[in-house]
């Protein structure tokens, strides 16, 4: 992990994706000097994903792909873009939790808990499985993060029912199109480690 988040880019892809990084650090430094508090702290929890798939070592362009999305979903809250473009919440939850999904994964791969990418050769069908449960591990984490925020620092939050298990949903949908991407196509630079059985 270390060698791949120092390697130099080389790449317009890999260029582009750490001046997307550089982009996030300094919008947090935006947000906390002329935003609301938790407007920075919504910014700040981008920072993990932005640089997760640098330290993955992931491709290029899936590097990008996680950094453009990760970025639109945390400015599109801090925007409230959320309740003012109809279905914008929806769409993002299946996009972002699709790709966080496949992220985690990774993750999970190289922690050696098991093997869930093409890159350590599993058969199509696993990834097809999983990455469906983990979306929507990470939907209800979200709704849960969401649900703190709201009891707890902001009631501006929006936080009801309908629209927790509508997040939910489309959250599992896109972990279903991590899946079958993930099914196909490799992620990561080289090829995984192998886990243990």
């Amino acid at each position: 992990m270390k060698e791949d988040f120092l390697r130099p880019p080389r790449t317009a892809a890999e260029w582009a994706a750490d001046g997307l990084r550089v982009v996030g650090v300094l919008a947090v430094i935006a947000a906390a000097v002329w935003l609301k508090p938790t407007d920075a702290g919504i910014a700040a929890l981008t920072l993990p994903a932005l640089m997760l798939p640098r330290m993955l070592g992931l491709r290029p362009w899936f590097d990008v792909v996680t950094c453009v999305v990760v970025l639109v979903a945390a400015w599109s809250n801090v925007l409230d873009l959320y309740r003012t473009i109809t279905g914008w919440d929806l769409l993002l939850h299946g996009v972002c939790t699709g790709v966080l999904a496949i992220v985690l994964a990774v993750v999970i791969e190289r922690t050696g808990v098991a093997a869930l990418t093409r890159d350590a050769g599993v058969r199509p069908r696993t990834p097809l499985v999983m990455l469906p449960l983990l979306a929507l591990a990470i939907s209800a984490v979200w709704e849960m993060i969401e649900w703190v925020g709201w009891a707890f620092l902001s009631d501006d939050i929006f936080v009801t029912y309908q629209d927790t298990i509508g997040d939910m949903v489309l959250g599992g949908v896109g972990g279903v199109l991590a899946g079958a991407l993930l099914a196909w196509t490799r992620v990561e630079r080289r090829g995984a480690p192998t886990v243990a059985a």
